[in-house]
């Protein structure tokens, strides 16, 4: 039987033979590297689905052991780092890593949280020639399915969206494009267009932007959006943790970036202060 390939980059023994555990249990073949040239050779022989790579690596780092990951490979993409500042989960998530989580980690957390990734769409627009690979499966486990739920808490205010109600969680290659003041997104082939000109989002801002541009003027809270790039459906269970807003404030923040958009003075995403964010009239 066929197995899904996961690559284990880690120069720590005690934390890179967790995390080889974690992932068997998962139900993948799973290779390991202790620093990030070897690592990077690996991801480009066994061509995995999942990548979890450590920031802090003799040699090169974990930042640009993901750049040149990312260039070769559309795998999920975790950072693990010891580190909580801002700044590295800036350029961790700049380098195309689609979560970031900071040691101590709990093992059942890092496999709910690779589960949530693999729910979502594998490909990425603008990238290597590899990129069309289909959604992978979810691996069976023969453990309990995890959860990042911690107590049932609704935030939903009048008037905002809930996510499983609505068309930008459906991966419907048919679906219809989205247009706002020059941007185009079209989310079958996960192609995001400004004046015509093609612009390169990592999946997580290409999630966040479908959402906020299909969801008309409501707002759109930072749960939400954490739990739509978990793939949930519905509203979400789950409160929101400190790491969740800020990878999502990071999130926006780099959209807005290669947007060239100002927080100050919006064309497409409108801060909604202390909520979330909604696209502008």
């Amino acid at each position: 039987m066929h197995e899904d390939v996961a690559v284990v980059i880690e120069d720590g023994e005690d934390i890179r033979e967790l995390l080889a555990q974690v992932l068997t249990q998962g139900g993948f073949a799973v290779h390991t590297a202790s620093d990030g040239a070897t690592g990077v050779e690996l991801v480009r022989e066994h061509d995995p689905i999942v990548v979890t790579v450590d920031v802090n690596m003799p040699g090169i780092d974990g930042f640009e052991t993901a750049r040149q990951i990312r260039s070769i490979s559309t795998a999920y993409l975790v950072m693990i780092t010891a580190r909580g500042d801002e700044i590295d989960t800036l350029v961790g998530l700049q380098t195309g890593a689609d979560d970031y989580i900071v040691k101590p980690f709990r093992p059942r957390e890092l496999r709910a949280r690779i589960e949530a990734m693999m729910r979502r769409p594998r490909s990425l627009a603008s990238s290597h020639p590899s990129a069309a690979h289909q959604q992978a499966a979810v691996p069976a486990s023969a453990s309990e399915p995890v959860s990042l739920a911690t107590a049932p808490v609704s935030t939903a205010a009048p008037g905002m969206t809930t996510p499983g109600s609505t068309p930008w969680l459906d991966e419907d290659s048919d679906a219809a494009p989205l247009e706002h003041r020059g941007l185009r997104l079209e989310p079958g082939a996960r192609v995001v267009e400004l004046e015509g000109a093609e612009v390169e989002l990592t999946r997580s801002e290409f999630d966040i932007l479908r959402m906020l541009l299909g969801s008309g003027r409501r707002v759109v809270s930072k749960l939400q959006l954490a739990g739509m790039l978990r793939g949930e459906r519905g509203e979400p269970d789950h409160y929101l943790s400190e790491h969740d807003a800020r990878a999502i404030e990071v999130h926006v923040a780099n959209l807005r970036r290669k947007l060239g958009e100002s927080p100050s003075e919006p064309r497409w995403i409108e801060t909604v202060r202390g909520v979330g964010y909604r696209r502008t009239a």
